[in-house]
């Protein structure tokens, strides 16, 4: 087993206990906050593909001298290929995520202590705590660990947008946690079914015994379970009905808060909805509706989008409505389908979180994400309108930028999978997205500037415009060299597909 599998976890876990701790002392949070923010990508890359089994309990098919004596009842039985500690799991698709996952962390973090005067702990502890959480959510095999830090991820939603004083941002931050209150335990209640009707949490365990005939598949309380599971899912990622109080979170977040919260977003959709494809794909109702869902939030997150006057908020419903692109690939389930949204999940965190941090140097500049009350600022930055601009042509899909080649993949994958329909909505609804970010481009920089706009800090960070190429650079590489991702996700999109455990 490699320690560094649990590390990815425990490493901005402590970080995060220690920054609460140390909250006043500056130079203090700073330092340490950017020798473990730069672990965070690296860790993945150092890590050996494998399995950590907490506590050392391995099942007992891989330990022989633990299963010499035990009765037949057991070893001659499922039981002994059980497994009885909590599972993690790190292969080929994990280490893309969490090194991506670790990657918008750091550029967010590095923005977030330079562009501030006073580092807040409590500000990076919320931070930390939501990257280890969503971590835990990518590895874990176990279904009632998932929930743990599913929990901890919404609990560190909330801590960010409270920390980010931003108006409105108490109301917006409760409305999220009443919400929450109501769609967390739907979850658990459909966990703890499953673990009623199979006698198990791990979720490797729950499809031996869907598949080897030890519980029935059709069992109507294994369908309810589905249907808890996927509310939670729906809450979790910010898919109708959710769609307008996520999106209104990240605009009450700071932008560099924004672009790592959507982050958790996305690999929280990520995580669930592949534990959903593994234990319930035997359903052709869950891939329906899975479609079914991810076309409404398109549809409406784009929509929703182009009515908005606040840039933060019009790219938050960019973003849901992007999520729909990854679930396409996922509701249509052919290896190459999944493939197309997983690689859409990696380029929608990279280009969402480009965005926001982008478009955040005007918030950083004037203090205003109102679109009205802007204009002119292409003079004063033209480097940065530049890079905004680009930003925008990448995730509407634009060649030879990184979304241009998954959605032209997910395109493709309809086509194959008999749905072209599903194809033709998705080049509508990217010139769509095309047109809503040139209507908020065109008014931030290149309008006439208004005479009572108020500049509050000349200079934008070094430190923020190197995150902006570095978001550019990797969106060149996936958009040039798309193998460099989608080589991770064939493993795993393979054995979806096929419906191997």
């Amino acid at each position: 087993m490699d320690l560094l599998i649990p590390l990815m976890i425990m490493v901005p876990l402590i970080c995060a206990l220690f920054l609460n701790l140390l909250h006043k002392k500056d130079r203090t949070i700073k330092t340490i906050a950017i020798v473990v923010a730069l672990t965070l990508p690296l860790l993945p890359l150092l890590a050996s593909y494998g399995v950590h089994y907490f506590g050392g309990y391995e099942p007992l098919t891989q330990n022989p001298t633990l299963s010499t004596g035990l009765p037949s009842l057991i070893t001659g039985t499922a039981l002994n290929a059980f497994h009885p500690a909590i599972t993690y799991s790190f292969q080929d698709a994990q280490k893309l995520f969490i090194f991506i996952l670790g990657l918008v962390a750091f550029l967010a973090i590095m923005v977030s202590l330079f562009e501030t005067r006073r580092p807040s702990g409590v500000y990076g502890f919320m931070m930390f705590m939501g990257v280890a959480a969503v971590s835990a959510l990518l590895l874990t095999d176990d279904i009632f660990n998932f929930y743990v830090f599913f929990e901890i991820a919404a609990l560190a939603t909330v801590g960010v947008v409270l920390v980010s004083q931003v108006e409105g941002n108490y109301e917006t931050a409760l409305k999220y946690m009443i919400l929450g209150s109501i769609a967390s335990p739907l979850l658990l209640l459909g966990i703890a079914l499953l673990l009623g009707v199979t006698g198990n949490v791990n979720i490797t365990d729950i499809i031996v015994s869907l598949k080897s005939g030890v519980v029935d598949p059709q069992n109507p309380v294994i369908l309810m379970a589905c249907g808890l599971i996927f509310f939670g899912w729906l809450y979790g990622s910010g898919l109708p009905p959710f769609h307008t109080i996520k999106s209104a979170i990240y605009s009450k977040a700071l932008p560099h808060g924004a672009a790592l919260l959507q982050a958790f977003s996305v690999f929280t959709f990520v995580a669930l909805g592949i534990i959903i494809l593994r234990i319930f794909s035997y359903l052709p109702l869950s891939q329906m509706v899975i479609i079914g869902v991810s076309l409404l939030a398109m549809i409406l997150g784009i929509t929703m989008a182009i009515m908005q006057t606040d840039l933060k908020r019009m790219i938050g419903f960019l973003a849901v409505g992007e999520l729909g692109y990854i679930g396409l690939g996922l509701g249509l389930g052919t290896a190459y389908g999944i493939t197309a949204g997983l690689f859409q999940a990696v380029n929608e965190v990279i280009i969402t979180a480009f965005l926001f941090i982008g478009f955040g140097t005007i918030y950083y500049q004037t203090g205003e994400s109102d679109i009205r009350k802007l204009g002119g600022l292409m003079v004063k930055n033209p480097l940065v309108a530049l890079l905004v601009l680009l930003a925008g042509f990448a995730m509407a899909g634009v060649p030879p930028l990184n979304a241009f080649q998954s959605k032209l993949m997910l395109i493709q994958a309809s086509i194959q999978a008999g749905l072209p329909e599903l194809g033709v909505i998705m080049i509508l609804l990217s010139i769509v997205t095309f047109m809503t970010f040139m209507k908020a481009f065109h008014a931030v920089y290149m309008r006439p500037r208004p005479v009572d706009l108020t500049i509050r800090n000349d200079k934008i960070p070094r430190v923020t415009i190197l995150a902006l190429f570095i978001f550019l650079l990797v969106c060149l590489v996936l958009g040039l060299f798309p193998q460099v991702a989608t080589d991770f996700l064939q493993g795993i999109s393979t054995s979806l597909a096929g419906g191997i455990p």
